[in-house]
């Protein structure tokens, strides 16, 4: 009696769904792109960071009047390529005094003292909207401010544009391709794990297709099943990439500087959908691959 027992216990165990190892795996395995996907937000940021400090300074003629000046500015102001800071337009006049003495700060020598007079001139430091922070952009509104009244020259420093733009089409490929061959990684885990734990319920399947269940009756269970599965994984895992943002906010004070609540929260809808999505089709393969499989096939 005892030994029929112990073996019908150890049929049911044998043919038991592994919930916890499935939620576990796809838990980890959206755990594991939801990081991915941080990295290439913050990595995204840090360029849109660089870009939005992005300055052309507007060097003017010298000996303009106060009203000259002030028309200028505002002219400057109203000029599309201007960054926006709560709708006021970043345009900040810099007197020839105010520059000598940032440069003497700076470098601790006073220039004036043997010159005998100030060679700078008066100007202005426009920051430029991150949409037009493009090499091609800049030499275009160097170009238009250059033709404008009362400047002198401008200036820009067209190296470091180059630079940023270089690298950041270069890290975004890297990023990117990194990124599809993580997809399709966690598919195929995912798919297997789903797999995997289905295994255990083919003789099940079968014998419901045996007494006369239709395919869509047999699946449906399954279906929804991994289909929840997904979304609590997808859950716990966007728990978990919350949690340890927030820690990581709170122990690095310049990360928060990076940080981007709307992209985050698509990233954790992606996860939830991403979990739900590749469960579905995953249980949807493995169930009609054992309803399409012969008996001797099972075993």
């Amino acid at each position: 009696m005892a030994a029929k027992h112990l073996q019908h216990t150890k049929k049911k165990k044998l043919g038991a769904y592994p919930h916890a190892m499935v939620v576990f795996s796809i838990t980890l395995a959206l755990f594991v792109i939801g990081l991915f996907g941080v990295l290439l937000i913050h990595a995204k940021e840090i360029f849109n960071l660089v870009k939005e400090n992005m300055e052309v300074q507007v060097y003017l003629e010298r000996d303009l009047t106060p009203l000259e000046i002030e028309k200028l500015k505002n002219t400057l102001s109203r000029k599309e390529f201007i960054a926006l800071d709560n709708g006021k337009p970043q345009v900040t006049y810099m007197s020839k005094e105010d520059g000598a003495r940032e440069f003497i700060d700076e470098s601790g020598e006073d220039f004036l003292t043997f010159l005998g007079e100030n060679p700078l001139r008066d100007a202005f430091i426009l920051r430029i909207n991150p949409e037009y922070a493009t090499s091609a952009q800049l030499k275009k509104i160097q170009e238009d401010l250059q033709n404008t009244v009362g400047v002198y020259e401008v200036g820009y420093v067209e190296s470091l544009i180059n630079s940023i733009n270089e690298n950041l089409q270069k890290v975004s490929i890297v990023l990117l391709s990194f990124a599809a061959i993580l997809v399709l990684v966690v598919m195929i885990l995912i798919n297997n794990t789903i797999k995997l734990a289905l295994f255990s319920q083919r003789f099940l399947i079968r014998s419901m297709q045996l007494v006369g269940a239709t395919s869509f009756f047999i699946q449906r269970p399954y279906l929804n099943r991994a289909t929840i599965q997904g979304l609590i994984s997808g859950l716990i895992a966007s728990a978990l990439l919350m949690g340890l943002l927030q820690y990581a906010y709170s122990q690095i004070a310049e990360l928060y500087l990076l940080r981007n609540d709307e992209q985050i929260l698509i990233l954790m809808a992606t996860l939830l959908v991403l979990g739900s999505v590749i469960g579905f089709f995953s249980s949807y393969r493995a169930v009609r691959k054992y309803l399409r499989s012969s008996l001797d096939d099972l075993y």
